[in-house]
């Protein structure tokens, strides 16, 4: 197991559920993806309007670089 594997899985609530979808059950990594799920619902309702946008604004990057793979046509 790597350094960065081993820090990962010492973050007390997180690294838990991680090394559980990694390596548990098949239905730990939907358990897994439901608590994220829950999880930004919460920070939805607790921070409001920016738990909501972080989210996207994070993600414009990648999406450009899906765009891009896509229109690249050769």
């Amino acid at each position: 197991m790597s350094a960065l594997a081993r820090l990962t899985y010492a973050i007390p609530l997180f690294g838990w559920m991680l090394r559980d979808a990694a390596k548990g059950k098949d239905d730990a990594k939907i358990w897994f993806v439901l608590n994220l799920v829950g999880l930004w619902l919460c920070a939805i309702g607790l921070f409001g309007l920016p738990a909501l946008i972080l989210p996207a604004l994070c993600a414009v990057p990648a999406i450009f670089v899906v765009l891009i793979l896509l229109t690249w046509g050769k």
